[in-house]
């Protein structure tokens, strides 16, 4: 019987989407105000899900206190009150869009979640739009 456990966590981060081998013009046009050269931020919600069988000993899929402290390792202290394109490594030659950051977020998470398990991450960029990634 395999049973998935989810935790919530948020971040806020500043970012901006362009590509730099465009225009401003063209960036301004397939992005809008997410060009804005100057950034913007989000309040980014995450839940991350985590599906296995139950441990016969421990009754765990997994331990949400070993899960929340992956959270807060992987994610919450590199992203958090940060500016993504200019702090955070991945994003540096990487544009920051929701899509981009739930894969960097999956595979920060996943080197450190035990084999056998599986693991899917859903990002709210706003409370109406969201992403999600599983590794497929």
């Amino acid at each position: 019987m395999k049973v998935k456990v989810s935790r919530k966590a948020h971040f806020n981060a500043a970012h901006r989407l362009y590509n730099r081998e465009w225009s401003d013009d063209r960036n301004a046009e397939i992005f809008g105000k997410c060009s804005n050269p100057n950034y913007h931020g989000h309040n980014y919600e995450l839940i991350v899900s985590v599906t296995g069988e139950i441990h016969p000993e421990t009754g765990f899929v997994m331990d949400m206190k070993v899960l929340k402290t992956i959270i807060r390792e992987e994610v919450e202290d590199p992203f958090d009150h940060k500016n993504l394109n200019e702090e955070v490594d991945e994003f540096k030659t990487l544009n920051p869009t929701a899509e981009n950051i739930v894969v960097v977020i999956w595979n920060k998470i996943r080197g450190r979640i035990p084999e056998g398990l599986s693991l899917e991450v859903i990002l709210y960029e706003t409370p109406r739009n969201f992403v999600s990634y599983d590794g497929n």
